[in-house]
Parts: C-alpha cells; sequence; structure tokens
C-alpha cells in the first residue's frame, strides 16, 4: 500500500525509495495553519513526511475558506491547528500530526522547535517572523520562509549549510505599519503557490539529493500580475545581529500582534468621555447602515494603505468597528504613527447600540 501511495514520487531519480526513507523518518514543524500553512501541510502529508507539528491557536472563520483549503464549512469555530490535524490524518493515515493549539512565544518556541528537523514560515506579520527565525537559529535548524502580499510571493530557505537568514534580508521590522492579508487582500491561488513552494523546499531539504537544491542565498519571487518570477541572489550578512552570535547569546524576544498595548474603553467610558473624537474604522456600507453621531469615517481599508488623515493630537482618538476586532487593527495603525491617546472600543458598534437601547 505504501508504494503505491508514494510511487509516483519514489521512480524520480531525485527521490527514490531511499529518499522516502528519509521523508517518513522527518519530523516538519509548520508556524500558522493559514493561506500559506494549509497547501504547504496538505502536500508534506501527502508526500508521507512522518511527522508533521502544526502550531496555531486561532479559530477557522467563514472568511478564511477562500485560501485556507485544509478547512470545511463545517469546522468554523474550531482551533485551526486541531482542525488541520484531522484532515491531514484523514489525507494519510500512516502519518503522525501533532497540534500546538497555543501561540507560539519566546516562552514555547524553543521547547517546540526541539522536536523537529525543519521549520516552516507560514505566519503573516514581523513579529512571529523574528521570533521563528531568532529561535530556529538558536536550535539549528533550517527555516523555509515565505511570504505574501496582494499578488506577490516570495519563498527562501534560511539557516541551512551556513547560509544567510532572514535578518540577513530583514534585520529589522518595518517603520512604518504594514498591513497583512487580512487587511490588504490576497488571492487564494496566490497563497497556495507560495505555500506549495515551501512544501517543495522541505521536501529538497529533507532529502538532501545534490541535484535537487532547495533555496538557500536565494530569494525567489513571483508577481502574479503577469506571472514573472526573479531568483535573487542572497548573501549572509557579516554583521547579522543574530545568525552571525554564538547561539548562547540569541536572546529570544516577542511582541504578539494579537494582544500587544492597546488599550481599550467600554462604550460606557467612551459615552463619558466628552472631549473624545470617535472614528469608525468599519467600510462604507456598514457606516451608511447606521453609525454613532459625531464620528468621523475612516475606513480600515484606506487606514492599512497607509493613508492617514490628519487627526486631532490633544485629545482622546476613540476608534470603533462592528465587534471590537478591527478596530485594534486600525489603533495599531495609528500608533504606528505617532498618535498617543488611541483607545479601541471593546465590543464596537453592536456594544454601544445595546447601551444606547438600554439607556
Amino acid at each position: 500500500m505504501e508504494n503505491d501511495r508514494y510511487s509516483r514520487q519514489t521512480i524520480l531519480p531525485e527521490i527514490t525509495e531511499e529518499g522516502q526513507k528519509k521523508l517518513s523518518a522527518a519530523h516538519i514543524l509548520c508556524i500558522g495553519a493559514g493561506g500559506l500553512g494549509c497547501p504547504a501541510l496538505l502536500y508534506l502529508a501527502a508526500a508521507g513526511v512522518g511527522h508533521l507539528g502544526i502550531v496555531d491557536f486561532d479559530t477557522v472563520e467563514e472568511s478564511n475558506l477562500q485560501r485556507q483549503i485544509l478547512f470545511s464549512t463545517d469546522q468554523t469555530g474550531q482551533n485551526k491547528a486541531a482542525a488541520a490535524r484531522d484532515k491531514l490524518i484523514a489525507l494519510n493515515p500512516d502519518i503522525e500530526v501533532t497540534a500546538y493549539t497555543e501561540e507560539l512565544t519566546e516562552g514555547n518556541a524553543e521547547n517546540i522547535f526541539s522536536g523537529y528537523d525543519i521549520i516552516i514560515d507560514g505566519t503573516d506579520n514581523f513579529a512571529a517572523k523574528f521570533l521563528i527565525n531568532d529561535t530556529a537559529i538558536k536550535c539549528g535548524k533550517p527555516l523555509i520562509y515565505g511570504s505574501i502580499s496582494g499578488f506577490e510571493g516570495q519563498v527562501s530557505v534560511f539557516n541551512l549549510h551556513g547560509g544567510p537568514c532572514y535578518r540577513c534580508l530583514y534585520p529589522a521590522p518595518p517603520q512604518s505599519y504594514v498591513p497583512n492579508c487580512a487587511e490588504a487582500g490576497v488571492i487564494g491561488a496566490v497563497a497556495g503557490l507560495v505555500g506549495t513552494q515551501q512544501a517543495l523546499q522541505a521536501i529538497q531539504v529533507a532529502v538532501a539529493d545534490k541535484s535537487f537544491a532547495p533555496l538557500t542565498g536565494k530569494l525567489w519571487m513571483i508577481d502574479a500580475h503577469d506571472m514573472q518570477t526573479q531568483c535573487l541572489t542572497l548573501p549572509k550578512n557579516p554583521f547579522c545581529s543574530v545568525c552571525c552570535q554564538p547561539k548562547d547569546k540569541i536572546v529570544l524576544e516577542y511582541s504578539s500582534p494579537v494582544c500587544g498595548l492597546i488599550s481599550e474603553v467600554t462604550p460606557e467610558q467612551a459615552r463619558e468621555n466628552r472631549q473624545a473624537v470617535f472614528i469608525d474604522v468599519r467600510e462604507t456600507h456598514e457606516w451608511q447602515a447606521g453609525h454613532i453621531a459625531e464620528a468621523q469615517h475612516i475606513p480600515l481599508s484606506l487606514l492599512s494603505q497607509n493613508n492617514i488623515p490628519d487627526l486631532p493630537r490633544d485629545c482622546d482618538l476613540v476608534l470603533y468597528c462592528r465587534s471590537g476586532k478591527r478596530s485594534v487593527t486600525a489603533a495599531r495603525i495609528l500608533l504606528a504613527d505617532g498618535y498617543m491617546n488611541v483607545y479601541s472600543m471593546a465590543g464596537g458598534y453592536e456594544a454601544w447600540k445595546h447601551l444606547e437601547n438600554h439607556s
């Protein structure tokens, strides 16, 4: 049965039965079961990677299904790592899959990484990417990097055979706010292209055939507008702050993009603040259906493009959306632009309406 399952790849001279044994013995960890992680995990499971690990604390939402192809509608509300594990085991019951239903932090990263040979970065924010890179170097693990923005994607293999790391490409986070896929938009198939390439790179690293070389020291780029691809040489930075220092000197740091230092106010507190400026960050159709009187309308889609209007800096800015999630993202954008007294209204417009209706 095993020969039948993998026969189409073992006949390749770059794989063979020997390469299949290496895949069966491989332990590969994927951070994030999102647009990149889903296709990567599917192909690795199908290829017979012996042990897959998945780290994701988020839950499946309907808006994920456009690109996160591991999930189905009936899994909405389930933890992504657990839901992905169930689908992968159904695809290939001969492999082992471990789900870590927690956020990757500086406190648990080393312990989780220690049980795996190869790390795949399927995240969409800089804080996580730097933590993943630094932990991979500290633990001596090769890292399969992937990133998408709109129609563009990038893939590379870091920390392999003395090659460069992620910080050789991006030494530090950008100073301006960079929107993630949920905010800037993405074509699902573009995520599929990049995630599939990440799976291929992981297979190349695991099999280690000389004629089947991974993208170490190279940055593969694709622009799906015209399907042009480039493969750039990526040198190691001899002064890199992480990969050029002893492993025991690497200090892991992480600031969660989910629970960052964003101050929240309740609708009651917001209503009592007579000097506050209310900013509705919902989209136009939501604004037109109803909004807080005197509020300004600045959609998150506009803010995410760093198109920030001039706002007062001498009073509190209270941001709200429908339920309180998008306003946290909008608050981060304004804080990154230098605004100080920025607050997200807990519960959003729904909570405000409930308060008004019961006052």
